[in-house]
C-alpha cells in the first residue's frame, strides 16, 4: 500500500511538472519499443504482415501517420498506449523509412507469426522471432547511439519502455498444431509452459543489459475462445483444453516479473493479466458494448481481413475481427485496463504509473 501511495505522489508530481515545463502534448517516456506478434504488429516487418494491410478507410493508409494494426480495423493496443501518452505512431522495424527522427520516439518490432520460440510460426514464411527482434532492437540501438552521447544514450533508455506480448502463438502456431511440430509429442503442458519461460527470461534480460530499464509484460489471453479455436473444438465454445494449458505459463510469468523485480532493483517490471482482462469481457459482453464475441467480423475461418472481403457493418458489437484477433474496440478496453488498472490487472503498478517513474 506504502508502494501505491508512493507511485500515485510521483505520478500526480510528473503531470504538473510536464504541464508547465514541456507543454500539454509532452510525452513523460523517451521511447516504446513494441515486441511481440500479430497483436501489435504494425505491418512491413514480414510478408504476411504486410500483405494483410487493412484497406478499409481510414485505416491503413500510411505506416508511419495512421493507425498500425494491419489485423485489426484499426488501432492495436500498443498504438493507443502510444496515443494516451502523446507518442506517434512506431514504425515498423523493415519499413525503408524508419530511419533518423522517425525512431526516436519507438520503434515497433512485432511480428505476425512469431513466437518466443525461433521455430514458432515456421510454415507461415518470414517472420521476426523475439530473439531477433531483440537483435534488430540492438541495431536500432546502433543508430540512435550514433546521435547521442553515451550519457544521453543511457537517460533515453531509462526513460523508454520496452512492451512485450508474447506466448499465444507459441500455442496457437506451434504446440497445438501436432502435424507440424513435434512440441506437443516432446512437452507436457506444464513443461511447455516453463520451457517457453525459460527462452523468454532470457531475452527480457538481454534488453535489460542494454540499458532498458521499464518493461510492460503482457500475459496470454484466453485464446482457446477465439473464433479459430472454436472452430476446432467444433462446438462453438470455447475450448477449456487449450485455456487450462495457459495457467502454468500466465502464472509462471507473473512470478518471473517478481523475480525481476527483486533481482534488479534499478528496473521495474510490470505484468499485465490479458487473461483476466479478456476474461472478464467474454463472460461480461454487454457490459462492454459487444453483441458478437464467438464470430469474427470477417467471417470465422480467415486470417485476417483482407480487402476483397467485406466485413461486417457493426464492427463495435464484435469483440473479434478475424479469426485470431480482437477489433480496434476491444483493443480501446484492453488498452485503457492496461494504462489505468488495478494491481489485478497490471502488477505492480499499471502502464501509466510506469510511464511516469
Amino acid at each position: 500500500m506504502k508502494y501505491f501511495y508512493i507511485q500515485t505522489l510521483v505520478l500526480i508530481l510528473h503531470i504538473i511538472l510536464s504541464s508547465a515545463q514541456e507543454g500539454p502534448n509532452a510525452s513523460p517516456v523517451s521511447a516504446i519499443f513494441a515486441f511481440g506478434d500479430s497483436v501489435i504488429d504494425s505491418g512491413n516487418n514480414n510478408f504476411l504482415s504486410s500483405l494483410a494491410k487493412s484497406n478499409y478507410w481510414p485505416y491503413g493508409v500510411d505506416f508511419i501517420q495512421g493507425p498500425t494494426g494491419r489485423f485489426c480495423n484499426g488501432n492495436t493496443v500498443i498504438d493507443l498506449l502510444g496515443e494516451k501518452l502523446a507518442m506517434p505512431y512506431l514504425p515498423a522495424f523493415a519499413n525503408p523509412m524508419a530511419v533518423g527522427t522517425r525512431i526516436m520516439n519507438g520503434v515497433n518490432y512485432a511480428s505476425a507469426g512469431a513466437g518466443i520460440l525461433d521455430a514458432t510460426g515456421r510454415h507461415w514464411g518470414d517472420r521476426f522471432s523475439l530473439s531477433q527482434q531483440v537483435l534488430n532492437f540492438e541495431r536500432t540501438l546502433d543508430d540512435i547511439r550514433s546521435s547521442m552521447g553515451a550519457r544521453n544514450m543511457s537517460i533515453y533508455l531509462q526513460k523508454s519502455i520496452a512492451f512485450m506480448s508474447f506466448g499465444s502463438n507459441d500455442y496457437i502456431n506451434n504446440y497445438l498444431m501436432p502435424s507440424l511440430y513435434d512440441s506437443s509429442l516432446k512437452y507436457k503442458p506444464p513443461e511447455f509452459a516453463n520451457f517457453l519461460l525459460n527462452r523468454y527470461a532470457r531475452q527480457i534480460l538481454a534488453l535489460y543489459n542494454v540499458g532498458l530499464r521499464k518493461f510492460f509484460i503482457a500475459g496470454i489471453p484466453p485464446i482457446g475462445c477465439i473464433p479459430n479455436q472454436r472452430a476446432t473444438a467444433q462446438s462453438g465454445r470455447c475450448a477449456d483444453s487449450v485455456n487450462q494449458m495457459l495457467g502454468t505459463f500466465n502464472e509462471g510469468l507473473r512470478t518471473l516479473v517478481l523475480q525481476l523485480n527483486a533481482n534488479h532493483p534499478t528496473g521495474i517490471f510490470v505484468y499485465f493479466n490479458s487473461y483476466a482482462v479478456m476474461g472478464d469481457i467474454l463472460n461480461n459482453p454487454t457490459n462492454y458494448g459487444f453483441s458478437v464475441i464467438d464470430r469474427a467480423c470477417c467471417g470465422l475461418g480467415q486470417i485476417t481481413c483482407l480487402p476483397s472481403t467485406m466485413p461486417c457493418p457493426n464492427r463495435n458489437e464484435y469483440l473479434f475481427w478475424d479469426a485470431y484477433h480482437t477489433t480496434e474496440a476491444a483493443n480501446a478496453i484492453l488498452a485503457h485496463r492496461a494504462f489505468t488498472g488495478p494491481s489485478s490487472d497490471c502488477y505492480p503498478i499499471n502502464f501509466q504509473q510506469l510511464a511516469f517513474i
